[in-house]
């Protein structure tokens, strides 16, 4: 038998086997917990309690709320101005900075602003700050950057309120 002749008598029946594998054969089954499993009327009522995935996307605006406090966000942004700014979210109220040297200042640092409230309070506030060594900055110098955008933010909100 020739090389070729038996590669096509065993390839011919692999195939027909592998092709009669890819058939569901037997009964449909029954629908299972996900929307886009089911079938027929229940279908339909998953789709009317809006329990698919466009309804992710197609959401109205009044549940898509920000939990920042803008007057925290704005001085955050005034107050560490001299660092370059790397990530900006303002759903989540988290701002990530790159290295960079404060005015008059010699050792260069590096910050992550976390704003976890709409209210104006020093709780809502969480800053870290890096040195360019690797080590976090000491508890004095994170308090005195918590305590400057704190205060701008107070500013900004009586400069607001005076409109």
């Amino acid at each position: 038998m020739k090389p070729n002749k038996a590669l096509r008598l065993w390839l011919v029946p692999a195939s027909l086997l592998a092709l009669a594998a890819c058939g569901q054969g037997g009964n449909p089954p029954e629908a299972g917990p996900f929307p886009s499993e089911t079938t027929g009327p229940e279908r339909d009522e998953a789709r009317a309690e809006g329990n698919t995935i466009w309804d992710l996307f197609n959401r109205p605006d009044h549940e898509t709320q920000v939990q920042v406090n803008r007057y925290l966000w704005s001085a955050s942004l005034e107050v560490l101005d001299f660092l370059p700014v790397q990530t900006v979210d303002p759903f989540t109220g988290v701002i990530v900075t790159g290295f960079g040297t404060p005015p008059g200042g010699g050792r260069s640092y590096r910050a992550t602003v976390l704003i976890s409230d709409p209210a104006l309070d020093a709780r809502s506030l969480n800053v870290s700050l890096q040195t360019s060594g690797g080590g976090s900055a000491d508890a004095a110098t994170v308090r005195a950057v918590e305590d400057a955008i704190l205060n701008r933010a107070r500013q900004l909100r009586i400069r607001d309120n005076r409109l």
